[in-house]
């Protein structure tokens, strides 16, 4: 049975993709640089690089920031001026933040006690859920940077789950990346539901539930 739900926040909570992709745009023809599909992706590149290097250690957050912008805008910047480039951009990402329609009620139906496992900052989720209205649904937010390992690694599903007083087998863990988020907390020992919002044509797992939308998962959970 079902005592507590852990979530994930970025594309299941908030919609990152949508927001980010809104700011980004309007950033790009603020700066007078090409805001088309193209420049999308090369930045989805670029920040996914960077990315594996702030998680692996290689770069300081500050770095990680000033190395995408360097690299997207391909010429030198000092670090002020790096930095401004960024805070500009994030200024108008923030100005975009919304979440999914369905993840309000969601929250709302759940008699469990809930919390937040993420990858991202505990700066960044504190921000965002408070902004969106959303952070008193959760008991504990707990992120990559205080964990000290980040998902799938099981370490992070079983300090969540011991955040919550509650054993593994009592929680279910709700995300929308499939090795990340569900996957990772089958291997932990929660059930995992995969929230699968593009309905991609990926196989389900063994021992992962999915869902296209967050308006099945009262249900689903009532019967696990």
């Amino acid at each position: 049975m079902i005592e507590a739900v852990l979530w994930d926040v970025d594309d299941t909570i908030f919609d990152f993709t949508g927001s980010e992709r809104t700011g980004l745009l309007r950033h790009l023809e603020a700066e007078g640089l090409p805001a088309g599909e193209a420049a999308l992706a090369r930045w989805h590149r670029i920040t996914e690089t960077a990315r594996r290097d702030l998680a692996a250690g290689r770069l300081t957050y500050d770095e990680y920031r000033r190395a995408r912008v360097r690299t997207f805008v391909d010429r030198p910047l000092s670090d002020i001026d790096a930095d401004a480039w960024h805070d500009r951009y994030e200024a108008l990402f923030e100005a975009a933040w919304s979440a999914f329609p369905d993840a309000a009620p969601a929250l709302d139906a759940l008699p469990y006690r809930q919390g937040i496992l993420s990858n991202s900052t505990t700066v960044h989720q504190e921000r965002r859920l408070t902004a969106l209205g959303l952070r008193h649904h959760f008991e504990v937010l707990l992120c990559s940077d205080r964990l000290g390992c980040a998902k799938p690694d099981p370490q992070a599903f079983l300090a969540a789950c011991a955040a919550l007083e509650s054993p593994p087998v009592r929680v279910a863990y709700v995300g929308d990346k499939l090795d990340v988020d569900a996957e990772g907390a089958r291997s932990a020992g929660l059930h995992a539901v995969w929230l699968d919002r593009a309905g991609t044509a990926a196989p389900t797992p063994a021992g992962i539930h999915r869902i296209p939308a967050l308006t099945g998962l009262s249900a689903l959970l009532a019967a696990c």
